[in-house]
């Protein structure tokens, strides 16, 4: 026999305890997309405690459609071997392009950084950063629904050793810091340099190396790190999405 209030108190007791583990942790990633996905799984998997938040409901952030709702991507050769490291199914297209199924690469990507170890809390937004000596050591988090609908809550705090900016396009993590803390950051104009317009070539071959130490403890991966250091967008072609996760990660490792 099941018993409503049992159930109620089942998810109250197991949500508190999973918040209560996340409130100081190595690493914060802020965005649940390919390359947050892959930066949190490769950090966790090497015993950081990691939580990832993601202001929707779902993770995979712009892979899920793929290009104008075809919900495939594609990846070059250099990239497909992490496809391969999660057990995604990938079609020879032509030389130097594979074609993958949205939706199984983000419910792969998903469920192997959870299984790492690595907690993600969705329907949680990050509206601020700490900030200690001009260094990020943490991020300031309301439930999602408390900014959509424009309440006067106050949010909670998350100290982090390390912090991640994995929103992509908007750079929001990025631009908190440049607005609020006086913070120089670490490119050619010492702010936000803004995303250029498409080319994938370009694109992709500069998102892995722009995937950096931003200012001291905030690090910027995936779109992100393009529209921080001004390079162009690259569609829907995810390789160097993955790359970045992957070397976000590794640096982190370095220094934490």
């Amino acid at each position: 026999m099941l018993d409503e209030i049992t159930i109620t108190r089942a998810i109250i007791d197991s949500y508190y305890r999973k918040l209560n583990s996340i409130t100081e942790v190595d690493v914060a990633v802020c965005g649940a997309g390919p390359s947050g996905l892959v930066c949190a799984r490769d950090l966790a998997s090497k015993g950081k405690r990691v939580v990832v938040f993601e202001r929707k409901l779902s993770v995979g952030g712009g892979m899920w459609a793929g290009g104008m709702l075809f919900n495939d991507i594609v990846v070059q050769k250099q990239a497909k071997a992490i496809l391969d490291e999660y057990r995604i199914r990938t079609r020879k297209y032509k030389n130097n392009y594979y074609v993958a199924d949205a939706v199984e690469c983000v419910c792969a990507f998903g469920l192997e950084a959870v299984k790492s170890g690595a907690v993600v809390m969705n329907g949680v937004s990050v509206e601020d950063v700490m900030v200690r000596k001009n260094k990020v050591c943490g991020v300031v988090i309301n439930w999602s629904a408390v900014e959509i609908a424009n309440l006067h809550v106050d949010p909670l705090t998350i100290k982090a050793k390390a912090v991640v900016d994995a929103t992509g396009h908007p750079t929001e993590i990025v631009k908190i810091v440049q607005n609020k803390s006086g913070i120089k950051l670490k490119t050619k104009t010492g702010k936000i340099m803004g995303e250029r317009s498409m080319w994938a070539d370009i694109a992709e071959s500069t998102v892995e190396r722009n995937t950096k130490e931003v200012c001291s403890g905030l690090f910027v991966t995936g779109m992100c790190a393009n529209a921080v250091y001004g390079a162009p967008r690259m569609g829907p072609i995810f390789g160097g999405m993955l790359l970045s996760g992957k070397k976000c990660a590794k640096i982190i490792l370095s220094k934490i």
